[in-house]
């Protein structure tokens, strides 16, 4: 039984307070397989790329257990490109430029040897992509996620409410999830949430950590304070590839394990802002990432005796 991607594989320029990088590899899917293959493997990825994208970074992604063959490429076209400036706070950009190129026309394809999929992580894409793979997979994969933004609440929102419909876990912000709920308390909008079919809603916070909402019951993990944030792009995505890389080694999907994916995909998140890109999600050591979760247990860790 193996994790499915689905996402984008892309290239990014990015200009925050502290820096400026020229094009790099970016995308959705490649945080995620960066993220979630130091935890399971293989990683079955499905995407697409133009004949521009880098075959050193598929072959190094495929060193990792990163399965290869549902993405496309497409040697005559380029890449999914996005270019953002953030401002000084790190949680607000500006898109600068958004060229879809080989996403305009991507229908994927899900091969006979993803149809083991126990796992399915839908990763942040055009709504009627994630469905279309969703319908593909002929056995109900044990846990569906779904990660989405603001963009398709404005631009397609029948169809996302669709894809919502379908799924277990939902992955959105606070503003998003403002947005698709139409309320303004967090309790309140994952209740709203909750009803348009999801068994759970998880709402990022940025530095201000994540909530996980299951019925009645909440989880609140707090983000890691860091000296310095280079740049937050990608932080989602490779705490969704932390989250879906621990519940697809344990294969636990209970609310207690969930909770603990939580902490693991917070502590990947912290790693991957501390550099431009995937640069330092490429030099993590199980070492790193077990100081870091351990950091997590002991940033929450305390005793209090309750006077009589």
């Amino acid at each position: 039984m193996s994790l499915v991607v689905v996402g984008t594989m892309a290239f990014d320029a990015i200009e925050t307070p502290f820096g400026k990088s020229d094009k790099i590899v970016g995308g959705a899917a490649t945080y995620i397989a960066w993220s979630a293959s130091n935890f399971t493997r293989p990683v079955k990825q499905l995407s697409v790329v133009g004949g521009d994208f880098p075959k050193e970074e598929l072959s190094i992604l495929e060193a990792r257990g990163v399965s290869m063959e549902g993405v496309q490429i497409k040697e005559n076209e380029k890449s999914f490109f996005w270019s953002g400036r953030y401002h000084l706070d790190m949680n607000t950009r500006d898109t600068l430029d958004t060229q879809l190129n080989v996403l305009a026309n991507f229908t994927p394809v899900v091969p006979d040897s993803y149809q083991d999929c126990e796992f399915l992580m839908l990763g942040n894409l055009v709504p009627a992509i994630q469905l279309s793979v969703i319908n593909q997979i002929k056995n109900r994969p044990k846990l569906v996620v779904l990660d989405t933004m603001n963009f398709w609440m404005e631009s397609a929102l029948s169809d996302l409410e669709e894809v919502i419909s379908k799924i277990d876990v939902l992955l959105v912000n606070d503003s998003e999830a403002r947005q698709l709920s139409g309320q303004y308390s967090l309790v309140a909008a994952a209740k709203t949430i909750l009803e348009m079919g999801p068994k759970y809603v998880i709402i990022k916070k940025g530095e201000h950590g994540a909530l996980l909402f299951n019925g009645d019951q909440v989880f609140f993990a707090p983000a890691l304070p860091l000296e310095m944030v280079f740049d937050p792009t990608g932080a989602g995505d490779t705490f969704a590839g932390g989250f879906i890389g621990h519940l697809a080694r344990t294969k636990d999907i209970s609310f207690e394990n969930m909770k603990a994916a939580i902490i693991v995909g917070s502590a990947m998140a912290s790693f991957c802002v501390e550099k431009f890109g995937t640069n330092r999600l490429r030099e993590l050591t199980k070492v790193d990432i077990d100081n870091r979760i351990q950091q997590f247990k002991d940033l929450t860790k305390f005793e209090i005796e309750l006077s009589s």
